[in-house]
Parts: structure tokens; C-alpha cells; sequence
């Protein structure tokens, strides 16, 4: 009843205030900006910052401690929001992730930065699941994909005015309001939804599944700890790795037995039975895989190679992140007029794995006009893909598993953006070493050493034979990076041949007509049993 409730309510709102849907919207794309923009600010902000608190040994644990956090927190929020109502849900994580913002503004040292920006991290776990399914609840799956393709347009529009925000907020105001910033945004996105948005409140008997909370907190933050220390703080063979290693695949194993007993699983293996949503999973991993990498390398590679100001870093990605953001609004204007979508996963993943095998193919001599157009053609992959992924794994479950939903497609995005940054970056370093012992065996050393903060000025008053040796070392890096990262974009191109395409339904009586992939529309009852793996 309480599901049926909130589907005709969702319904009401999505067909007769649209006034208040683009109110609700708004504050929507607000919150997803904040969880978005906080990391590409802090970036550029992170050298002050150390400046003033010092601590450089742990600068990693400021970026460490916010994905832990998030990445543990996502699939908890979303259970929470199915359980007991997704408005109650949504708010409280944006007053935790206030509360966090605030702290670190007035962090005094790097410790307590670090553990603020972990208060941070369990906030902007619930921002990002908030946003999806909010949209899920009240927009019928065949308008969807319009909204999905603003959010993602958020998205992109936040890595490109990240880092140039960050930097013209940490010099004129100073490193603080990196942070502060988010209060005053905050606060609107919490007077909107407060007036606005309408759900019913949720009253649910269970009880939270603590222990496959706890199971899973384990295993998630073992795998990102591995993929981040891996290589770096620790040689990928040494005892804590390996310890690592058998921890999260001991509380992984023993997460997956337990949801098969709980009587409120925090992650029901029901809804990995539709084989749509079982392959957006897999999709969303690699575009998290993909996408983070690419945002490393390739300012890397035109700081040091072409010569680029570290200063406009958030412009270098411009060409990507452009076509990201207007192939998403396409996408999702599209997928909203036809009720379709299968086309955009096909040819988002071969344009992915075609863009990233172009990009593997740079080097000392290519042009920041070709790199740019080789940046476009990922970004038109990654722009099919991005909210479509999302937008089909929530039309595959049903509306008490909405929440579920969202976080889970979350979550292995953020665990393929974990993955993808280490994988690829352990094979650049290793490939920036190899060539660097070819071609300058002596006076490379240090070089190889400040692979990661070369600026261009500092790279100029290199000898010119070491300069050489080094762009050639990164232009090697970066085409390891990028071909590992095309051969991972084929698994996406794989998945997606197989997604069984179901016309999305549309609002309005007609819509409970149509069929689902194990998702009952927002004015249906029941839906048919989706298809299983």
C-alpha cells in the first residue's frame, strides 16, 4: 500500500506541479553539485592547505578518507530511504555533510581534516543515491532520462569548474572557504526540499541489517585501501596488501552468505535476478574505471608533454567533458520522446573503446587539437552511458527496491573509479620508470620521483636531455593507461549487446499497459517477473 501510495503521489507530481518538479529538481541538482565539487575544489586547494596545516605525508588520507566513507555509506542510504522514506533520508545527509563541510573549514590540523573530511564522506554518500532516487520516485521511467541527462550534465559541468573554482576561491579567500562554501548551497537545497517536496512518510518494522552493514563497510573499505596503497604506500605483495586482500574477500563472502539470511537484506540478492540491471552494474564500473582514469592522465600528460598551465587543469578536459555533458542531455531528451535506450549503451561503448585506444596512440608530437578531438570521442562514449546506466537499473527492480537500487549502481561506479585509478596508474608509473632507465639512467632519478607534481615551468628548467627523456616516459605511461582502459571499455561494449531492451513506460493511465524489466511502473501495482541471469 505504502508503495502504491507514493507511486500515485510521484505520479500527481510528475503530471499536474511541474512548477514544483523543476523547484524540487533544482535542489536536486544543487546537492548533486555540492557531492560532486567538493573533491575538484579541495584539489586544487590541497597545496595551501598543507602549506598551513603541513602533514604532507598524509595529504592522501584528505581524498582517502571522503571515498572510504562515501563508498561505505552509499548502499546504507540507500536502504534507509526504501525503509523508513527517501525525503527524511535525503536531508539528514545533507545536514551530515554540512556539519562536515563546517569542520573542516575550521580543522586545525591535518588529523582533524582528515577525520572531518570523513563526516564529509558519510554525508556525500546519501547526497549522490538521494539525487537518483528522489528522481525515480517522482518521475515515471519514460521522462526519466531528460532529467538523469541534466544531473549528469551537473556532473560534468562540476569537474570543469572544480579546479578553477578551487583556485580562485583559495585565492582570494583563503583555503577555508573551499569548504565554507558549500554551507550557504546547502541551506538552499534544504529550504527547497523541505517546502517542496511531497513523499509519504515511510514506517517500516524491520530492522536494519547491521551486520551486513558492518560485513560490507569491511570489505568495501579493504578493496579501496588495497587499490589505494597498492604500489604505493606498500609494494602490491607485501604482507598488509595481502592482509587486505584476505579481509575484504573473507567479509565480501561472508556479506553475500549473510543476504541470503537477513530478513531485511541491506543489499537483496533479488535484484541482481534481472539481467538488465546485473549488466548496468557491470557498465557502471567500467565508466567509473574509465572516467576517473582519464581525469588523472590526460591533464598529466598536457601538463608535461604539451606544455599546458597546471592552472587551467578543469579546461584541459573541456573537449571530454563537454561532449560528455551535451551527449547526456541528448541521450536523455531521446530516450524520454522514443521510450528507448539500447542504442546508447551499444554506442556508448564502442565510441569509449575507440576514444581510448586514440588516446593510447599520443605522443611527444601530438597536437593538443588532435588530443582534443581524441578527448570528444570518449566523452560522447561516456555521455551515452553515464545516466542511462542508472536510468535502467532503477526501471529493472521494483519501487520498494528504488533506493537499492541507486546506491548499488553508485556504488560499483565509485568502486570502478577505486580500480581504475589504481590499476592504471600503477601500469603508468611502472611504464613512466621503464622508459626513464632507457633514456636517462642517471639525471632521470628525481624526475621519475616528481612524475605527479612537474609543473610546466619546472619541467622547462630541466636539462633538455632529461626533459626529453620525461615526455617521452609520460607519453609512454599514458599509452599503457589508455590501452588497458580500452580493453576494459570492451566489457562495456559486451554488456550492452546483451541488455534486453523494454520500451520505458510513459505517465499517464496508459503507462501500467506497458511492460517492465522487473520494475512495476509509477501508477502500477505489480509488474511482470523479470527476466534472470
Amino acid at each position: 500500500m505504502a508503495e502504491k501510495t507514493e507511486a500515485a503521489t510521484g505520479d500527481t507530481v510528475a503530471g499536474k506541479q511541474p512548477r514544483s518538479v523543476r523547484v524540487v529538481l533544482l535542489a536536486l541538482m544543487i546537492a548533486m553539485m555540492l557531492a560532486m565539487l567538493d573533491n575538484m575544489i579541495i584539489g586544487t586547494a590541497m597545496p595551501t592547505i598543507v602549506g598551513e596545516l603541513g602533514g604532507l605525508e598524509h595529504l592522501s588520507w584528505v581524498v582517502t578518507a571522503y571515498t572510504l566513507a562515501t563508498a561505505a555509506a552509499t548502499p546504507l542510504w540507500g536502504k534507509l530511504g526504501d525503509m523508513y522514506g527517501r525525503k527524511g533520508s535525503f536531508m539528514t545527509s545533507i545536514v551530515i555533510f554540512l556539519i562536515g563541510s563546517a569542520l573542516s573549514g575550521m580543522a586545525q590540523d591535518m588529523g582533524q581534516l582528515i577525520g572531518f573530511r570523513a563526516v564529509q564522506g558519510l554525508g556525500a554518500g546519501g547526497l549522490m543515491v538521494g539525487v537518483m532516487a528522489i528522481i525515480g520516485d517522482l518521475i515515471p521511467p519514460r521522462e526519466r532520462g531528460k532529467y538523469q541527462g541534466m544531473i549528469a550534465g551537473v556532473m560534468a559541468l562540476a569537474m570543469i569548474g572544480g579546479p578553477l573554482v578551487g583556485g580562485t576561491i583559495t585565492d582570494n579567500w583563503g583555503w577555508r572557504w573551499s569548504f565554507y562554501i558549500n554551507l550557504p548551497l546547502g541551506a538552499i537545497a534544504l529550504v527547497a526540499i523541505s517546502a517542496v517536496l511531497h513523499l509519504p512518510k515511510k514506517r517500516s518494522q524491520a530492522r536494519i541489517d547491521y551486520l551486513g552493514a558492518a560485513l560490507l563497510t569491511v570489505g568495501i573499505t579493504a578493496i579501496v585501501l588495497v587499490t589505494t596503497w597498492g604500489g604505493t604506500e606498500y609494494a602490491w605483495t607485501s604482507a598488509r596488501i595481502m592482509e587486505l586482500i584476505g579481509i575484504g574477500v573473507a567479509a565480501l563472502v561472508g556479506f553475500v552468505f549473510w543476504q541470503t539470511k537477513a530478513a531485511e537484506p541491506i543489499l537483496p540478492l533479488r535484484i541482481f535476478r534481472s539481467l538488465n540491471f546485473t549488466l548496468m552494474s557491470v557498465i557502471g564500473f567500467v565508466v567509473g574505471f574509465v572516467m576517473f582514469g582519464a581525469t588523472l592522465f590526460l591533464p598529466l600528460y598536457q601538463q608535461s608533454v604539451q606544455g599546458a598551465s597546471a592552472t587551467n587543469s578543469g579546461l584541459l578536459l573541456l573537449p571530454m567533458l563537454g561532449a560528455m555533458l551535451v551527449t547526456s542531455m541528448v541521450a536523455g531528451r531521446i530516450t524520454t520522446s522514443t521510450g528507448r535506450y539500447k542504442v546508447f549503451p551499444v554506442a556508448g561503448g564502442a565510441l569509449m573503446t575507440v576514444g581510448l585506444f586514440l588516446l593510447s596512440t599520443m605522443d611527444t608530437g601530438t597536437t593538443r587539437f588532435t588530443s582534443g578531438l581524441y578527448m570528444a570521442v570518449v566523452g560522447l562514449g561516456m555521455g551515452c552511458l553515464m545516466q542511462i546506466t542508472m536510468l535502467v537499473a532503477q526501471n529493472s527492480v521494483e519501487m520498494k527496491d528504488m533506493g537499492v537500487a541507486s546506491s548499488s549502481t553508485t556504488l560499483f561506479r565509485t568502486l570502478g573509479s577505486s580500480f581504475g585509478v589504481a590499476i592504471m596508474g600503477a601500469l603508468f608509473n611502472h611504464r613512466v620508470q621503464d622508459t626513464m632507465a632507457e633514456r636517462a639512467p642517471a639525471s632521470g632519478a628525481k624526475a621519475t620521483e616528481q612524475s605527479a607534481t612537474l609543473t610546466a615551468e619546472a619541467l622547462n628548467a630541466l636539462p633538455a636531455a632529461v626533459r626529453d627523456a620525461y615526455q617521452h616516459a609520460v607519453s609512454a605511461g599514458t599509452h599503457g593507461a589508455f590501452l588497458l582502459g580500452s580493453v576494459v571499455a570492451v566489457v562495456a561494449l559486451v554488456a550492452a549487446v546483451f541488455v534486453k531492451e523494454v520500451p520505458l513506460k510513459g505517465a499517464g493511465p496508459k503507462a501500467s499497459e506497458a511492460p517492465s524489466d522487473g520494475g512495476p511502473d509509477l501508477a502500477a501495482k505489480k509488474a511482470p517477473v523479470p527476466e534472470t541471469v
